[in-house]
């Protein structure tokens, strides 16, 4: 599972180092910049520090212990520029914060099946028993309430790069993720939480068609955990995720 993280860390961080080199390498100058503001989509969203807000569709797949899972999201997002252009060298750019709700989670795992396991009775003799474990489709909403996105200064007219973290809240209509069922004679307790919690980071990028018009392109690296809310928390410790959405901007 480490080398399968390690290399979902890796893939990251490349596409993380690819948008900033992006933004530096474009970064214009002070004059270059407020001469052509007016001519390009990416500098009049900058400039006047507005709204954005649009739907979105987000495939991911699982890693490490759950590379068998695969995820389908789909919601609406909400954000402000909230400050002018600050000025850190190849970091330039602005801060935003945003938000989204998605009332369409899915989560696809392994069908219900039996596993072998070593159990230990109640009065403590330790027994190899087979046991079922549970799986399939799990659905519920999603709720990412604070994104704290960097939107990096650059010269494209139509592209604009970022990166974020942020923090979420995921219920699900079954405990998630799926775990050993309740044995009560065995003295095991498998329940793990409906409430989950998905701290996450990445970044993206917006392509503007027209003017206040973009297309959105983003991965995440996404963890799922409960925070011990259930009697287990198996977690989901590492995803990919994949989100695509068209912008409006006012």
């Amino acid at each position: 599972m480490g080398k399968d993280l390690r290399r979902v860390g890796k893939l990251l961080l490349l596409f993380l180092a690819a948008g900033t080199l992006v933004a530096a390498a474009e970064t214009p100058d002070g004059a270059a910049a407020n001469a052509g503001d007016d001519a390009n989509s990416v500098a009049q969203v900058r400039n006047e520090r507005g709204w954005e807000y649009g739907p979105f569709v987000n495939w991911g797949t699982g890693a490490g212990a759950r590379s068998d899972y695969k995820f389908l999201w789909s919601g609406f997002e909400l954000g402000k520029v909230l400050t002018p252009v600050l000025h850190a060298g190849f970091m330039t750019g602005q801060f935003e914060f945003a938000g989204n709700i998605m009332p369409l989670w899915q989560a696809y795992t392994p069908p219900p099946h039996e596993e072998q396991f070593t159990c230990q009775t109640l009065n403590g003799q330790m027994v190899s028993c087979l046991l079922p474990a549970g799986g399939g489709t799990f659905r519920g909403v999603g709720l990412t309430p604070v994104i704290f996105r960097w939107n990096f200064l650059t010269r494209s007219k139509r592209i604009q790069p970022w990166l974020q973290a942020a923090g979420g809240l995921i219920y699900t209509t079954h405990k998630f993720p799926p775990n050993l069922l309740s044995n009560p004679s065995e003295g095991i307790d498998g329940g793990t939480s409906v409430w989950n919690f998905s701290p996450q980071g990445g970044g993206g990028v917006h392509i503007f068609l027209r003017p206040k018009r973009s297309i959105d392109i983003n991965v995440n690296g996404v963890h799922i955990s409960s925070a011990s809310l259930g009697d287990r928390n198996p977690g989901v410790n590492g995803s990919v995720q994949v989100q695509v959405g068209y912008t409006f901007w006012k």
